[in-house]
């Protein structure tokens, strides 16, 4: 007979609903892939080639904007030749970094991963080379 009204009482009901989620809410906590995935896949800047690392971040995230038929704010990198004078002046690796002094890119988009920008850099670093 206790146990009978115990679960059917209304309060029980509601202590039963605040329980879970006291319980399940702490599990849905993680809003990062670095807390869901901790040391997870490692970011290699080891050996950053231009045709293997940089072009296909560049042709994913820039060219939409920043290829020969688009030009937007005059800018082109698509093609090495072209891609090197950002690099040289200074402007790519500014823009993706987000560097104050400098338009964020890509516009109107989440910053590129923190991975995409080392790999750059570390392409810089090496010299820039069409490799």
């Amino acid at each position: 007979m206790f146990q009978s009204f115990f679960l059917t009482h209304p309060m029980f009901s509601k202590c039963l609903v605040l329980l879970c989620i006291v319980v399940l809410v702490p599990a849905c906590a993680y809003d990062s892939e670095e807390d869901l995935f901790p040391g997870g896949d490692q970011c290699d800047t080891s050996d950053v080639s231009y045709a293997q690392d940089v072009l296909p971040i560049l042709v994913n995230n820039c060219y939409a904007c920043h290829d020969d038929a688009n030009r937007q704010g005059g800018i082109i990198l698509e093609g090495y030749d072209q891609l090197k004078v950002q690099v040289d002046n200074g402007r790519l690796i500014g823009a993706i970094r987000r560097n104050p002094g400098f338009s964020p890119m890509p516009k109107g988009s989440p910053a590129l991963s923190d991975c995409f920008v080392d790999q750059i850099a570390q392409w810089i670093t090496d010299g820039a080379l069409d490799n």
